[in-house]
Protein backbone atom coordinates (compact mmCIF):
# COMPACT_ATOMS: atom_id res chain seq x y z
CA UNK A 1 0.00 0.00 0.00
CA UNK A 2 1.08 3.63 -0.52
CA UNK A 3 2.03 5.29 2.74
CA UNK A 4 0.55 8.62 3.84
CA UNK A 5 2.49 11.79 3.20
CA UNK A 6 5.44 12.27 5.61
CA UNK A 7 5.99 15.43 7.66
CA UNK A 8 8.26 18.06 6.05
CA UNK A 9 11.82 18.40 7.36
CA UNK A 10 12.45 21.07 10.03
CA UNK A 11 14.62 24.14 9.24
CA UNK A 12 18.38 24.24 9.72
CA UNK A 13 19.28 21.20 7.60
CA UNK A 14 21.89 21.32 4.91
CA UNK A 15 20.39 21.94 1.50
CA UNK A 16 19.65 18.79 -0.46
CA UNK A 17 18.21 18.14 -3.89
CA UNK A 18 14.58 17.21 -4.43
CA UNK A 19 15.65 13.73 -5.58
CA UNK A 20 17.69 13.24 -2.41
CA UNK A 21 14.71 14.32 -0.31
CA UNK A 22 12.54 11.77 -2.05
CA UNK A 23 15.16 9.11 -1.52
CA UNK A 24 15.35 9.86 2.20
CA UNK A 25 11.58 10.05 2.60
CA UNK A 26 11.22 6.66 0.93
CA UNK A 27 13.10 5.01 3.77
CA UNK A 28 11.56 6.96 6.63
CA UNK A 29 9.90 4.73 9.24
CA UNK A 30 6.08 5.11 9.24
CA UNK A 31 4.45 6.52 12.34
CA UNK A 32 2.30 4.48 14.72
CA UNK A 33 -0.79 6.21 13.39
CA UNK A 34 0.07 5.23 9.82
CA UNK A 35 0.59 1.60 10.77
CA UNK A 36 -2.78 1.55 12.51
CA UNK A 37 -4.56 3.21 9.58
CA UNK A 38 -3.23 0.46 7.31
CA UNK A 39 -4.28 -2.26 9.78
CA UNK A 40 -0.63 -3.31 9.94
CA UNK A 41 -0.78 -4.31 13.60
CA UNK A 42 2.41 -6.34 13.40
CA UNK A 43 4.30 -3.32 12.11
CA UNK A 44 2.75 -1.14 14.82
CA UNK A 45 3.62 -3.65 17.53
CA UNK A 46 7.20 -3.95 16.27
CA UNK A 47 7.57 -0.15 16.32
CA UNK A 48 6.15 0.10 19.84
CA UNK A 49 8.43 -2.66 21.17
CA UNK A 50 11.50 -1.12 19.51
CA UNK A 51 10.84 2.33 20.94
CA UNK A 52 10.18 0.80 24.34
CA UNK A 53 13.52 -1.05 24.19
CA UNK A 54 15.45 2.19 23.53
CA UNK A 55 13.46 4.21 26.06
CA UNK A 56 11.42 6.23 23.55
CA UNK A 57 7.91 5.12 24.47
CA UNK A 58 4.78 6.48 22.82
CA UNK A 59 2.12 7.96 25.06
CA UNK A 60 0.00 5.07 26.40
CA UNK A 61 2.52 2.67 24.84
CA UNK A 62 1.42 -0.31 26.93
CA UNK A 63 -2.22 0.27 26.01
CA UNK A 64 -1.30 0.33 22.32
CA UNK A 65 0.75 -2.87 22.68
CA UNK A 66 -2.29 -4.60 24.16
CA UNK A 67 -4.46 -3.18 21.38
CA UNK A 68 -2.12 -4.45 18.63
CA UNK A 69 -1.72 -7.87 20.22
CA UNK A 70 -5.51 -8.17 20.51
CA UNK A 71 -6.02 -7.32 16.83
CA UNK A 72 -3.32 -9.79 15.81
CA UNK A 73 -5.26 -12.54 17.56
CA UNK A 74 -2.63 -12.90 20.27
CA UNK A 75 -5.20 -12.68 23.06
CA UNK A 76 -2.88 -14.17 25.66
CA UNK A 77 -0.32 -11.39 25.11
CA UNK A 78 -3.11 -8.79 25.19
CA UNK A 79 -4.41 -10.23 28.46
CA UNK A 80 -0.95 -10.08 30.02
CA UNK A 81 -0.47 -6.46 28.96
CA UNK A 82 -3.86 -5.40 30.33
CA UNK A 83 -3.30 -7.34 33.56
CA UNK A 84 0.00 -5.52 34.08
CA UNK A 85 -1.75 -2.19 33.54
CA UNK A 86 -4.41 -2.97 36.17
CA UNK A 87 -1.64 -3.27 38.77
CA UNK A 88 -0.58 0.35 38.23
CA UNK A 89 -2.13 3.08 40.39
CA UNK A 90 -2.83 5.31 37.37
CA UNK A 91 -4.54 2.52 35.39
CA UNK A 92 -7.36 3.88 33.19
CA UNK A 93 -10.66 2.33 34.41
CA UNK A 94 -11.61 1.12 30.91
CA UNK A 95 -8.64 -1.29 30.91
CA UNK A 96 -10.79 -3.72 32.93
CA UNK A 97 -13.25 -4.12 30.07
CA UNK A 98 -10.36 -4.51 27.58
CA UNK A 99 -8.99 -7.24 29.84
CA UNK A 100 -12.45 -8.83 29.88
CA UNK A 101 -12.54 -8.85 26.06
CA UNK A 102 -9.17 -10.62 25.85
CA UNK A 103 -10.23 -13.19 28.47
CA UNK A 104 -13.53 -13.74 26.66
CA UNK A 105 -11.73 -14.63 23.42
CA UNK A 106 -9.48 -17.01 25.34
CA UNK A 107 -12.55 -18.83 26.63
CA UNK A 108 -12.02 -17.62 30.22
CA UNK A 109 -15.64 -16.59 30.60
CA UNK A 110 -15.87 -16.53 34.38
CA UNK A 111 -12.66 -14.50 34.70
CA UNK A 112 -13.87 -12.20 31.89
CA UNK A 113 -17.08 -11.49 33.79
CA UNK A 114 -15.18 -10.72 37.01
CA UNK A 115 -12.86 -8.29 35.22
CA UNK A 116 -15.67 -6.62 33.28
CA UNK A 117 -17.71 -5.95 36.41
CA UNK A 118 -14.82 -3.76 37.69
CA UNK A 119 -15.08 -1.50 34.64
CA UNK A 120 -17.24 1.66 34.64
CA UNK A 121 -20.56 1.61 32.84
CA UNK A 122 -20.11 1.80 29.07
CA UNK A 123 -21.66 0.48 25.84
CA UNK A 124 -18.67 -1.88 25.41
CA UNK A 125 -19.18 -3.28 28.90
CA UNK A 126 -22.86 -3.86 28.15
CA UNK A 127 -22.06 -5.65 24.90
CA UNK A 128 -19.46 -7.88 26.55
CA UNK A 129 -21.88 -8.83 29.34
CA UNK A 130 -24.45 -9.56 26.62
CA UNK A 131 -22.09 -12.10 25.02
CA UNK A 132 -21.14 -13.56 28.39
CA UNK A 133 -24.81 -14.11 29.26
CA UNK A 134 -25.13 -16.03 25.98
CA UNK A 135 -22.10 -18.17 26.85
CA UNK A 136 -23.55 -18.90 30.30
CA UNK A 137 -26.97 -19.74 28.76
CA UNK A 138 -28.48 -17.20 31.15
CA UNK A 139 -31.64 -16.37 29.19
CA UNK A 140 -33.04 -14.06 31.87
CA UNK A 141 -29.89 -11.95 32.05
CA UNK A 142 -29.57 -12.01 28.27
CA UNK A 143 -33.02 -10.48 27.84
CA UNK A 144 -32.38 -7.82 30.50
CA UNK A 145 -29.15 -6.72 28.78
CA UNK A 146 -30.89 -6.94 25.41
CA UNK A 147 -33.25 -4.21 26.62
CA UNK A 148 -30.24 -1.97 27.27
CA UNK A 149 -28.93 -2.24 23.71
CA UNK A 150 -29.28 0.96 21.71
CA UNK A 151 -29.99 1.51 18.05
CA UNK A 152 -26.32 2.11 17.32
CA UNK A 153 -24.11 0.18 14.96
CA UNK A 154 -21.96 -1.57 17.59
CA UNK A 155 -24.94 -2.75 19.64
CA UNK A 156 -26.81 -3.96 16.57
CA UNK A 157 -23.71 -5.85 15.43
CA UNK A 158 -23.58 -7.59 18.81
CA UNK A 159 -27.24 -8.53 18.51
CA UNK A 160 -26.64 -9.89 15.01
CA UNK A 161 -23.70 -11.98 16.25
CA UNK A 162 -25.88 -13.54 18.96
CA UNK A 163 -28.44 -14.43 16.28
CA UNK A 164 -25.61 -15.95 14.24
CA UNK A 165 -24.32 -18.06 17.13
CA UNK A 166 -27.85 -19.32 17.76
CA UNK A 167 -28.24 -20.32 14.09
CA UNK A 168 -30.77 -17.55 13.47
CA UNK A 169 -28.99 -16.66 10.26
CA UNK A 170 -31.84 -14.90 8.48
CA UNK A 171 -32.39 -12.58 11.48
CA UNK A 172 -28.67 -11.76 11.44
CA UNK A 173 -28.78 -11.05 7.69
CA UNK A 174 -31.71 -8.67 8.18
CA UNK A 175 -29.74 -6.66 10.77
CA UNK A 176 -26.61 -6.52 8.62
CA UNK A 177 -28.51 -5.45 5.51
CA UNK A 178 -30.31 -2.74 7.45
CA UNK A 179 -26.98 -1.42 8.76
CA UNK A 180 -25.47 -1.54 5.28
CA UNK A 181 -28.29 0.61 3.91
CA UNK A 182 -27.22 3.41 6.26
CA UNK A 183 -23.48 2.65 6.28
CA UNK A 184 -22.51 1.73 2.74
CA UNK A 185 -18.80 2.08 3.53
CA UNK A 186 -18.91 -0.62 6.25
CA UNK A 187 -17.52 -3.26 3.91
CA UNK A 188 -16.78 -5.80 6.67
CA UNK A 189 -20.51 -6.35 7.08
CA UNK A 190 -20.50 -7.98 3.66
CA UNK A 191 -18.27 -10.68 5.15
CA UNK A 192 -20.80 -11.20 7.95
CA UNK A 193 -23.63 -11.48 5.42
CA UNK A 194 -21.55 -13.92 3.37
CA UNK A 195 -20.92 -16.01 6.51
CA UNK A 196 -24.65 -16.23 7.16
CA UNK A 197 -25.38 -17.32 3.59
CA UNK A 198 -22.62 -19.92 3.92
CA UNK A 199 -24.25 -21.29 7.06
CA UNK A 200 -27.61 -21.41 5.26
CA UNK A 201 -26.02 -23.47 2.50
CA UNK A 202 -26.27 -20.75 -0.17
CA UNK A 203 -22.61 -21.02 -1.12
CA UNK A 204 -22.92 -19.32 -4.50
CA UNK A 205 -24.73 -16.32 -2.95
CA UNK A 206 -22.11 -16.19 -0.20
CA UNK A 207 -19.40 -16.08 -2.85
CA UNK A 208 -21.05 -13.19 -4.70
CA UNK A 209 -21.38 -11.09 -1.54
CA UNK A 210 -17.81 -11.91 -0.53
CA UNK A 211 -16.37 -10.85 -3.90
CA UNK A 212 -17.45 -7.23 -3.32
CA UNK A 213 -15.46 -7.15 -0.07
CA UNK A 214 -12.35 -8.85 -1.45
CA UNK A 215 -12.14 -6.30 -4.26
CA UNK A 216 -11.43 -3.67 -1.61
CA UNK A 217 -9.63 -5.79 1.04
CA UNK A 218 -7.88 -8.60 -0.87
CA UNK A 219 -5.77 -9.72 2.11
CA UNK A 220 -8.57 -10.28 4.64
CA UNK A 221 -7.94 -13.45 6.65
CA UNK A 222 -11.60 -14.15 7.41
CA UNK A 223 -12.76 -13.40 3.86
CA UNK A 224 -10.09 -15.55 2.17
CA UNK A 225 -10.82 -18.42 4.53
CA UNK A 226 -14.56 -18.14 3.81
CA UNK A 227 -13.87 -18.07 0.07
CA UNK A 228 -11.89 -21.31 0.44
CA UNK A 229 -14.74 -22.89 2.43
CA UNK A 230 -17.24 -21.90 -0.27
CA UNK A 231 -15.03 -23.52 -2.90
CA UNK A 232 -14.89 -26.67 -0.78
CA UNK A 233 -18.69 -26.85 -0.66
CA UNK A 234 -19.21 -25.85 -4.31
CA UNK A 235 -16.35 -27.85 -5.85
CA UNK A 236 -13.87 -29.97 -3.91
CA UNK A 237 -11.01 -29.95 -1.44
CA UNK A 238 -8.37 -29.33 -4.10
CA UNK A 239 -10.10 -26.14 -5.28
CA UNK A 240 -10.49 -25.00 -1.67
CA UNK A 241 -6.82 -25.60 -0.90
CA UNK A 242 -5.82 -23.55 -3.94
CA UNK A 243 -7.85 -20.62 -2.60
CA UNK A 244 -6.31 -21.08 0.83
CA UNK A 245 -2.81 -20.56 -0.58
CA UNK A 246 -3.26 -16.77 -0.51
CA UNK A 247 -4.17 -16.94 3.15
CA UNK A 248 -1.15 -19.16 3.89
CA UNK A 249 1.12 -16.51 2.36
CA UNK A 250 -0.41 -13.81 4.54
CA UNK A 251 -0.47 -15.80 7.77
CA UNK A 252 3.22 -16.63 7.44
CA UNK A 253 4.02 -13.07 8.49
CA UNK A 254 0.93 -11.88 10.37
CA UNK A 255 -2.29 -12.88 12.10
CA UNK A 256 -1.19 -15.73 14.34
CA UNK A 257 -4.75 -16.93 14.88
CA UNK A 258 -5.05 -17.71 11.16
CA UNK A 259 -2.34 -20.35 11.38
CA UNK A 260 -4.46 -22.62 13.56
CA UNK A 261 -7.47 -21.96 11.34
CA UNK A 262 -5.49 -22.90 8.24
CA UNK A 263 -4.14 -26.11 9.79
CA UNK A 264 -7.69 -27.08 10.80
CA UNK A 265 -9.21 -26.34 7.40
CA UNK A 266 -6.45 -28.11 5.48
CA UNK A 267 -7.32 -31.30 7.37
CA UNK A 268 -10.95 -30.90 6.26
CA UNK A 269 -10.05 -30.01 2.65
CA UNK A 270 -7.73 -33.03 2.45
CA UNK A 271 -10.41 -35.47 3.57
CA UNK A 272 -9.09 -35.94 7.12
CA UNK A 273 -5.38 -36.25 6.31
CA UNK A 274 -3.40 -35.51 9.47
CA UNK A 275 -6.54 -35.30 11.62
CA UNK A 276 -5.09 -37.13 14.64
CA UNK A 277 -2.05 -34.84 14.69
CA UNK A 278 -3.80 -31.51 14.07
CA UNK A 279 -7.31 -31.63 15.50
CA UNK A 280 -6.95 -32.85 19.13
CA UNK A 281 -4.93 -29.78 20.29
CA UNK A 282 -7.49 -27.49 18.59
CA UNK A 283 -10.58 -28.95 20.25
CA UNK A 284 -10.77 -26.13 22.80
CA UNK A 285 -9.58 -23.48 20.34
CA UNK A 286 -11.73 -23.93 17.22
CA UNK A 287 -15.30 -25.13 17.95
CA UNK A 288 -15.50 -27.13 14.73
CA UNK A 289 -12.33 -29.10 15.55
CA UNK A 290 -14.18 -31.48 17.89
CA UNK A 291 -16.94 -32.02 15.35
CA UNK A 292 -14.50 -32.67 12.51
CA UNK A 293 -12.54 -35.11 14.65
CA UNK A 294 -15.79 -36.97 15.35
CA UNK A 295 -16.46 -37.06 11.60
CA UNK A 296 -12.94 -38.43 11.03
CA UNK A 297 -13.55 -41.26 13.51
CA UNK A 298 -16.87 -42.07 11.83
CA UNK A 299 -15.17 -42.29 8.44
CA UNK A 300 -12.60 -44.65 9.95
CA UNK A 301 -15.49 -46.78 11.32
CA UNK A 302 -14.25 -46.07 14.85
CA UNK A 303 -17.76 -45.40 16.10
CA UNK A 304 -16.97 -45.93 19.79
CA UNK A 305 -14.21 -43.30 19.73
CA UNK A 306 -16.54 -40.87 17.96
CA UNK A 307 -19.16 -41.49 20.64
CA UNK A 308 -16.63 -40.98 23.46
CA UNK A 309 -15.65 -37.62 22.00
CA UNK A 310 -19.19 -36.29 21.53
CA UNK A 311 -21.23 -37.89 24.31
CA UNK A 312 -20.65 -35.02 26.79
CA UNK A 313 -21.21 -32.29 24.20
CA UNK A 314 -24.45 -30.41 24.89
CA UNK A 315 -25.69 -29.54 21.39
CA UNK A 316 -26.51 -25.90 20.81
CA UNK A 317 -26.71 -25.61 17.01
CA UNK A 318 -28.16 -27.78 14.28
CA UNK A 319 -24.83 -29.26 13.18
CA UNK A 320 -24.16 -30.52 16.70
CA UNK A 321 -27.62 -32.09 17.00
CA UNK A 322 -27.19 -33.75 13.60
CA UNK A 323 -23.74 -35.13 14.40
CA UNK A 324 -24.89 -36.49 17.76
CA UNK A 325 -27.78 -38.13 15.93
CA UNK A 326 -25.46 -39.70 13.36
CA UNK A 327 -23.07 -41.03 16.03
CA UNK A 328 -25.91 -42.51 18.10
CA UNK A 329 -27.44 -44.07 14.98
CA UNK A 330 -24.10 -45.63 13.98
CA UNK A 331 -23.45 -46.99 17.48
CA UNK A 332 -27.02 -48.26 17.79
CA UNK A 333 -26.73 -50.17 14.51
CA UNK A 334 -23.35 -51.56 15.52
CA UNK A 335 -24.63 -52.76 18.90
CA UNK A 336 -28.14 -53.64 17.73
CA UNK A 337 -29.58 -51.31 20.35
CA UNK A 338 -32.87 -49.98 19.04
CA UNK A 339 -34.30 -48.90 22.40
CA UNK A 340 -31.34 -46.74 23.46
CA UNK A 341 -28.98 -45.29 20.88
CA UNK A 342 -31.28 -45.53 17.85
CA UNK A 343 -34.14 -43.96 19.77
CA UNK A 344 -31.89 -41.09 20.87
CA UNK A 345 -30.71 -40.63 17.27
CA UNK A 346 -34.28 -40.53 16.00
CA UNK A 347 -35.14 -37.83 18.57
CA UNK A 348 -32.15 -35.68 17.59
CA UNK A 349 -33.07 -35.92 13.90
CA UNK A 350 -36.69 -35.06 14.64
CA UNK A 351 -35.66 -32.00 16.70
CA UNK A 352 -33.68 -30.56 13.81
CA UNK A 353 -36.04 -31.55 11.00
CA UNK A 354 -39.07 -30.27 12.88
CA UNK A 355 -37.57 -26.92 13.91
CA UNK A 356 -38.93 -23.80 12.22
CA UNK A 357 -35.47 -22.64 11.12
CA UNK A 358 -34.45 -25.97 9.55
CA UNK A 359 -37.65 -27.59 8.30
CA UNK A 360 -37.25 -26.16 4.79
CA UNK A 361 -33.47 -26.52 4.53
CA UNK A 362 -31.68 -29.43 2.90
CA UNK A 363 -30.13 -30.62 6.22
CA UNK A 364 -33.55 -30.34 7.86
CA UNK A 365 -35.17 -32.56 5.26
CA UNK A 366 -32.29 -35.03 5.47
CA UNK A 367 -32.89 -35.19 9.22
CA UNK A 368 -36.60 -35.93 8.79
CA UNK A 369 -35.75 -38.62 6.24
CA UNK A 370 -33.29 -40.14 8.74
CA UNK A 371 -35.89 -39.97 11.51
CA UNK A 372 -38.46 -41.86 9.43
CA UNK A 373 -35.78 -44.29 8.23
CA UNK A 374 -35.11 -45.30 11.84
CA UNK A 375 -38.88 -45.57 12.39
CA UNK A 376 -39.05 -47.74 9.21
CA UNK A 377 -41.65 -45.48 7.63
CA UNK A 378 -40.14 -45.64 4.18
CA UNK A 379 -42.93 -43.89 2.27
CA UNK A 380 -42.29 -40.84 4.48
CA UNK A 381 -38.55 -41.25 3.95
CA UNK A 382 -39.04 -40.99 0.19
CA UNK A 383 -41.29 -37.93 0.53
CA UNK A 384 -38.35 -36.02 2.02
CA UNK A 385 -35.61 -37.57 -0.12
CA UNK A 386 -37.52 -36.89 -3.34
CA UNK A 387 -37.75 -33.20 -2.39
CA UNK A 388 -33.94 -32.85 -2.34
CA UNK A 389 -32.93 -35.53 -4.85
CA UNK A 390 -31.85 -32.94 -7.42
CA UNK A 391 -29.05 -31.76 -5.13
CA UNK A 392 -27.55 -35.23 -4.66
CA UNK A 393 -27.57 -36.87 -8.09
CA UNK A 394 -23.98 -38.09 -7.76
CA UNK A 395 -23.83 -38.50 -3.99
CA UNK A 396 -23.14 -42.15 -3.12
CA UNK A 397 -24.49 -41.95 0.44
CA UNK A 398 -27.72 -40.32 -0.73
CA UNK A 399 -28.20 -42.91 -3.50
CA UNK A 400 -27.53 -45.72 -1.02
CA UNK A 401 -30.23 -44.52 1.37
CA UNK A 402 -32.62 -43.68 -1.48
CA UNK A 403 -32.19 -47.15 -3.01
CA UNK A 404 -32.80 -48.88 0.32
CA UNK A 405 -35.99 -46.89 0.86
CA UNK A 406 -37.20 -47.71 -2.67
CA UNK A 407 -36.48 -51.40 -2.15
CA UNK A 408 -38.19 -51.37 1.24
CA UNK A 409 -41.48 -50.27 -0.37
CA UNK A 410 -41.12 -52.85 -3.16
CA UNK A 411 -40.02 -50.52 -5.96
CA UNK A 412 -37.14 -52.78 -6.95
CA UNK A 413 -36.66 -51.41 -10.46
CA UNK A 414 -35.82 -47.87 -9.30
CA UNK A 415 -33.94 -49.27 -6.32
CA UNK A 416 -31.67 -51.28 -8.62
CA UNK A 417 -31.01 -48.18 -10.75
CA UNK A 418 -30.00 -46.17 -7.69
CA UNK A 419 -27.79 -48.93 -6.29
CA UNK A 420 -25.92 -49.13 -9.60
CA UNK A 421 -25.20 -45.38 -9.55
CA UNK A 422 -22.97 -45.83 -6.50
CA UNK A 423 -19.23 -45.60 -7.17
CA UNK A 424 -17.78 -45.91 -3.65
CA UNK A 425 -15.90 -49.20 -3.27
CA UNK A 426 -16.44 -49.06 0.48
CA UNK A 427 -20.22 -49.07 0.01
CA UNK A 428 -20.13 -51.60 -2.84
CA UNK A 429 -18.33 -54.14 -0.65
CA UNK A 430 -20.68 -53.60 2.29
CA UNK A 431 -22.97 -56.58 2.95
CA UNK A 432 -26.03 -54.32 3.25
CA UNK A 433 -25.39 -53.06 -0.28
CA UNK A 434 -24.70 -56.53 -1.68
CA UNK A 435 -27.74 -58.12 -0.06
CA UNK A 436 -30.14 -55.38 -1.17
CA UNK A 437 -28.74 -55.33 -4.71
CA UNK A 438 -29.01 -59.13 -4.91
CA UNK A 439 -32.64 -58.93 -3.79
CA UNK A 440 -33.37 -56.23 -6.40
CA UNK A 441 -31.80 -58.38 -9.14
CA UNK A 442 -33.91 -61.36 -8.14
CA UNK A 443 -37.13 -59.37 -7.85
CA UNK A 444 -36.39 -57.88 -11.28
CA UNK A 445 -35.94 -61.40 -12.78
CA UNK A 446 -32.14 -61.12 -12.95
CA UNK A 447 -31.13 -63.86 -10.53
CA UNK A 448 -27.98 -64.59 -12.59
CA UNK A 449 -26.53 -61.21 -11.54
CA UNK A 450 -27.28 -61.99 -7.89
CA UNK A 451 -25.46 -65.32 -8.25
CA UNK A 452 -22.46 -63.50 -9.77
CA UNK A 453 -22.36 -61.20 -6.75
CA UNK A 454 -22.02 -64.28 -4.55
CA UNK A 455 -19.28 -65.79 -6.70
CA UNK A 456 -17.16 -62.65 -6.26
CA UNK A 457 -17.34 -62.89 -2.46
CA UNK A 458 -14.86 -64.83 -0.38
CA UNK A 459 -15.93 -67.48 2.12
CA UNK A 460 -17.42 -65.75 5.15
CA UNK A 461 -20.54 -65.49 7.25
CA UNK A 462 -21.72 -62.73 4.91
CA UNK A 463 -21.36 -64.92 1.83
CA UNK A 464 -23.33 -67.66 3.61
CA UNK A 465 -26.10 -65.17 4.42
CA UNK A 466 -26.14 -63.97 0.81
CA UNK A 467 -26.50 -67.57 -0.36
CA UNK A 468 -29.53 -68.01 1.89
CA UNK A 469 -31.08 -64.82 0.50
CA UNK A 470 -30.48 -65.90 -3.11
CA UNK A 471 -31.85 -69.38 -2.45
CA UNK A 472 -35.05 -68.27 -0.75
CA UNK A 473 -35.81 -65.17 -2.86
CA UNK A 474 -35.08 -66.96 -6.14
CA UNK A 475 -37.37 -69.81 -5.09
CA UNK A 476 -40.11 -67.34 -4.16
CA UNK A 477 -39.80 -65.57 -7.53
CA UNK A 478 -39.86 -68.85 -9.52
CA UNK A 479 -36.23 -68.52 -10.64
CA UNK A 480 -35.62 -72.13 -9.75
CA UNK A 481 -32.32 -72.63 -11.58
CA UNK A 482 -30.40 -70.21 -9.30
CA UNK A 483 -32.43 -71.28 -6.30
CA UNK A 484 -31.25 -74.87 -6.92
CA UNK A 485 -27.61 -73.75 -7.30
CA UNK A 486 -27.81 -71.72 -4.08
CA UNK A 487 -29.48 -74.52 -2.09
CA UNK A 488 -26.90 -76.97 -3.42
CA UNK A 489 -24.04 -74.70 -2.23
CA UNK A 490 -25.73 -74.30 1.16
CA UNK A 491 -26.13 -78.06 1.51
CA UNK A 492 -22.41 -78.58 0.85
CA UNK A 493 -21.51 -75.98 3.47
CA UNK A 494 -23.96 -77.37 6.03
CA UNK A 495 -24.74 -81.06 5.23
CA UNK A 496 -26.78 -81.66 8.36
CA UNK A 497 -29.37 -79.01 7.54
CA UNK A 498 -32.69 -79.26 5.69
CA UNK A 499 -31.43 -77.42 2.58
CA UNK A 500 -32.12 -80.62 0.64
CA UNK A 501 -35.83 -79.88 0.75
CA UNK A 502 -35.30 -76.46 -0.83
CA UNK A 503 -33.00 -77.95 -3.45
CA UNK A 504 -35.47 -80.71 -4.25
CA UNK A 505 -38.31 -78.20 -4.68
CA UNK A 506 -36.16 -75.98 -6.90
CA UNK A 507 -35.06 -78.89 -9.09
CA UNK A 508 -38.65 -80.06 -9.50
CA UNK A 509 -39.60 -76.46 -10.28
CA UNK A 510 -37.02 -76.32 -13.10
CA UNK A 511 -38.37 -79.61 -14.47
CA UNK A 512 -41.89 -78.15 -14.52
CA UNK A 513 -40.63 -75.07 -16.40
CA UNK A 514 -38.94 -77.34 -18.94
CA UNK A 515 -42.19 -79.27 -19.40
CA UNK A 516 -44.00 -75.97 -19.97
CA UNK A 517 -41.35 -74.90 -22.51
CA UNK A 518 -40.32 -71.97 -20.27
CA UNK A 519 -36.82 -73.30 -19.63
CA UNK A 520 -34.24 -74.81 -21.97
CA UNK A 521 -34.28 -78.64 -22.13
CA UNK A 522 -30.48 -78.65 -21.88
CA UNK A 523 -30.78 -77.31 -18.33
CA UNK A 524 -32.04 -80.74 -17.24
CA UNK A 525 -28.53 -82.18 -17.51
CA UNK A 526 -27.23 -79.72 -14.91
CA UNK A 527 -30.26 -80.37 -12.67
CA UNK A 528 -29.42 -84.07 -12.59
CA UNK A 529 -25.81 -83.28 -11.62
CA UNK A 530 -27.01 -80.99 -8.82
CA UNK A 531 -29.34 -83.71 -7.52
CA UNK A 532 -26.54 -86.29 -7.46
CA UNK A 533 -24.68 -84.09 -4.94
CA UNK A 534 -27.21 -85.17 -2.30
CA UNK A 535 -26.91 -88.57 -0.62
CA UNK A 536 -30.69 -88.93 -0.18
CA UNK A 537 -32.57 -92.09 -1.27
CA UNK A 538 -35.29 -89.99 -2.87
CA UNK A 539 -32.75 -88.57 -5.34
CA UNK A 540 -32.70 -91.74 -7.48
CA UNK A 541 -36.46 -91.76 -7.89
CA UNK A 542 -36.52 -88.11 -9.04
CA UNK A 543 -33.63 -88.68 -11.44
CA UNK A 544 -35.32 -91.79 -12.85
CA UNK A 545 -38.45 -89.77 -13.69
CA UNK A 546 -36.33 -87.07 -15.34
CA UNK A 547 -34.30 -89.63 -17.33
CA UNK A 548 -37.46 -91.30 -18.64
CA UNK A 549 -38.82 -87.95 -19.85
CA UNK A 550 -35.45 -87.06 -21.39
CA UNK A 551 -35.32 -90.37 -23.24
CA UNK A 552 -38.86 -89.91 -24.54
CA UNK A 553 -38.03 -86.38 -25.72
CA UNK A 554 -34.56 -87.18 -27.03
CA UNK A 555 -32.71 -85.00 -24.50
CA UNK A 556 -29.13 -86.14 -23.96
CA UNK A 557 -28.20 -86.25 -20.22
CA UNK A 558 -24.94 -88.31 -20.12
Amino acid sequence: MILSRLKPAVGGEAAVSVSEKKKKSKWKVPSLEEYLQQRDYLGALTLLEFRKSIGEQEENSDLWIGFCAFHLGDYKRAMEEYKALTLKPDCPPDVWVYLGCAMFLLGLYKEAEEATMKAPKSPLKNRLLFHLANKFDDEKKLMVIHQNLDDITEDQLSLASIHYMRSHYQEAIDIYKNLLRHNIDFLAMKVYVALCYYKLGYFDVSQEVLAAYLQNIPDSTIALNLKACNHFSLYNGKAAEAELKNLIDISSCSFDFAKELIRHNLVVFRGGEGALQVLPPLIDVIPEARLNLVIYYLRQDDVQEAYNLIQDLVPAVSQEYILKGVVNAALGQQLGSRETYLKVAQQFFQLVGGSSCECDTIPGRQCMASCFFLLRKFHDVLTYLNSIKGYFCNDDTFNFNYAQAKAAIGNFKEAEESFLLIQSEKIKTDFVYLSWLARCYIMNKKARFAWELYLKMGTSSDSFSLLQLIANDSYKMGQFYYAAKAFDALEKLDPGSNYWEGKRGACVGIFQLILANKESKETLKEVVLVLRNSAIPQVEYIIRVMRKWAKDNRVFLS
